[in-house]
């Protein structure tokens, strides 16, 4: 099994509860999308599977590992097996496009090579390959202070494909994109997955592309799983009762009370 989850909480230091009690499993290839509202829990969960923060109580194993039972070193390791895509990548201003995508690799080549890389990209063709599946090839060069929001978020996406993880997370990776390309690219990251047997797992707030791009919903509410069903049970009262008292714009696809969705991927 890729991820397994037992009775996770996490409160963050401010004391924030951020999960509770969440039971999960995920096996390999699987492709899942997180909904549910705003400070709900979907990045906490994500950072989570990431070993980018240890749970308070209960039990995690990611990609057949116990992440704080390890040594640093060990965790390294295996974070360098994991592709976290952020809904705003952490991309120097001043760094070129090149550079960003190439990185994508420093967790797994040495020091010597990745400060080398810092001076010379080391694998042009490969950060251009990955790119032009974005369409982004002639950003190649550019600094990524030249690009849009949207830009930024598929250079993050490309960071992580050319890393070529076995699970990849995405926070919100389509948020600043406009519906079609946010479309287009969720649909790329799916076949992706698919291909390459790569267990994806991704937030969303948009419904209506979750429900379109993912065969499994799992629906997260005050850090707890409220639903975790195939697309094709999840209905207009599961998702009223996930989004009470939000502001929810949801499009016709999800309005419909008896509506059957069918995945791309």
């Amino acid at each position: 099994m890729t991820l397994r989850l037992s009775g996770v909480t996490l409160r963050h230091a401010n004391g924030t509860e951020a999960l509770r009690g969440v039971d999960l499993g995920l096996q390999p290839g699987e492709q899942v999308a997180i909904i549910g509202p705003s400070g709900a829990g979907k990045s906490s969960l994500l950072n989570l599977l990431a070993t980018a923060l240890p749970p308070t109580g209960g039990t995690l194993q990611v990609l057949g590992e116990a992440p704080w039972q390890l040594s640093s070193r060990q965790r390294q390791r295996l974070r360098a097996r994991i592709g976290l895509i952020h809904q705003a990548p952490p991309l120097p201003p001043r760094q070129r496009v090149v550079t960003a995508v190439l990185a994508g690799k420093l967790g797994q080549w040495g020091l010597g090579k990745s400060l080398l890389n810092l001076l010379y990209p080391l694998d042009i063709a490969g950060a251009r390959q990955v790119l032009a599946r974005l369409d982004l090839a002639d950003k190649l060069f550019e600094r990524c202070q030249q690009l849009s929001g949207g830009q930024l978020q598929r250079v993050g996406i490309a960071r992580a494909l050319y890393q070529a993880p076995e699970l990849l997370l995405a926070d919100e990776p389509v948020s600043a994109m406009d519906p079609r390309l946010a479309d287009h690219t969720l649909g790329l990251l799916c076949r992706h997955a698919l291909e390459h047997k790569v267990t994806l797992v991704v937030s969303l707030h948009a419904v209506e592309l979750a429900l379109a791009h993912f065969a499994r919903i799992i629906g997260v509410r005050e850090g707890r799983i409220l639903f975790d069903l195939p697309a094709a049970a999840v209905d207009r009262a599961q998702l009223d009762a996930l989004y009470a008292n939000e502001q929810l714009g949801a499009p016709p696809s999800v309005q419909a009370p008896d509506g059957v969705w069918t995945p791309r991927c």
